[in-house]
């Protein structure tokens, strides 16, 4: 017996088949038939009950949009809160995260504000690869500012990609977590995975895209001006920083802080305020932040001390 599936056509279809469809072979190994893919289509041939069974998995794989099992499945809460990436499945870890994700689920501009290790990059990332794989956008797009603390650009080696490049590694590792390097690298070279220093967004307009801004503490007004006006038709953005971590020159206002009061109660935008009490990293992180916020509490009140 031969059955075709069709997918809805779009970049996405390389997440949900898989690096050299391996989505596929996986679903021919565990039920036994032959499937080959045509650009959106899935021939599938078999016994008449294999078949039936495959065109069910691919089914569920189509309306899913990736590969990985339900929250259900996973014995996962399903609320609308889990998250579906390619590798797994992202549950918020308590209700600052969850709060988090209606958010970016709710409105088209998102502000995650607070400390390290809260997960706001991390989740941004997962909602945006989540929104990808539902082909409810075409293209993610990962942005930081690019400050040089310390040194200049000028003086590191190599040409600009490879200067910018330590600035962007929080970014990879957070894509490298969710999806297959191999599958990652195409979707850097097809360009539908953008990871760019905030200076290259200048005057241009994003379309249909995910778009996350970390370490937005970083910006200056005019840069979180501009970011925030290349919002496109059918985009949406989550700015994600860390106002006590600011690298600017302490007479240069951040963008970040002058965002969160200008746009507070703009309609369509929404702030989620992080606490140290939400860091979900290693336990010594929190440990580290109270040690260190207790010290500049000090630092704060006996101004003459050294």
């Amino acid at each position: 017996m031969t059955a075709r599936v069709v997918f809805e056509p779009g970049p996405g279809l390389s997440m949900l088949f898989g690096f050299h469809e391996e989505n596929l072979r996986q679903l021919e190994a565990s039920l036994g038939v032959k499937m080959t893919a045509h650009g959106n289509e899935v021939m599938v041939r078999g016994s008449r009950k294999a078949v039936e069974a495959a065109k069910a998995a691919l089914e569920r794989l189509r309306q899913a949009g990736t590969g990985g099992p339900t929250p259900e499945a996973a014995g996962q809460p399903a609320d609308g809160l889990a998250v579906r990436v390619p590798r797994r499945i992202i549950v918020p870890r308590g209700e600052r995260q969850a709060e988090y994700v209606r958010a970016i689920h709710a409105a088209d501009i998102v502000f995650g504000i607070g400390p390290a290790g809260t997960g706001k990059t991390y989740l941004a990332v997962a909602c945006a690869l989540s929104s990808f794989s539902a082909r409810q956008v075409e293209r993610i797009i990962l942005v930081r500012p690019v400050v040089e603390a310390g040194e200049r650009l000028g003086f590191l080696p190599g040409d600009i990609q490879e200067k910018v490049n330590p600035y962007m590694r929080p970014l990879y590792d957070a894509l490298q977590d969710m999806i297959d390097s191999t599958t990652l690298r195409r979707l850097l070279e097809q360009e539908v995975v953008e990871i760019a220093p905030l200076a290259y967004m200048r005057g241009r307009t994003l379309n249909r895209a995910f778009i996350i801004l970390d370490e937005a503490q970083n910006t200056t007004v005019e840069q979180m001006k501009m970011f925030l006006t290349r919002l496109g038709v059918g985009s949406r953005a989550v700015v994600t920083g860390d106002v006590t971590q600011i690298d600017l020159p302490r007479e240069i206002p951040s963008g970040l802080i002058h965002a969160a009061k200008l746009l507070a109660k703009v309609s369509g935008i929404r702030q989620v305020r992080f606490l140290p009490a939400d860091v979900v990293r290693h336990a010594l992180v929190q440990r580290i932040l109270d040690r260190y916020e207790a010290t500049d509490r000090k630092s704060r009140s006996r101004p003459g001390d050294a």
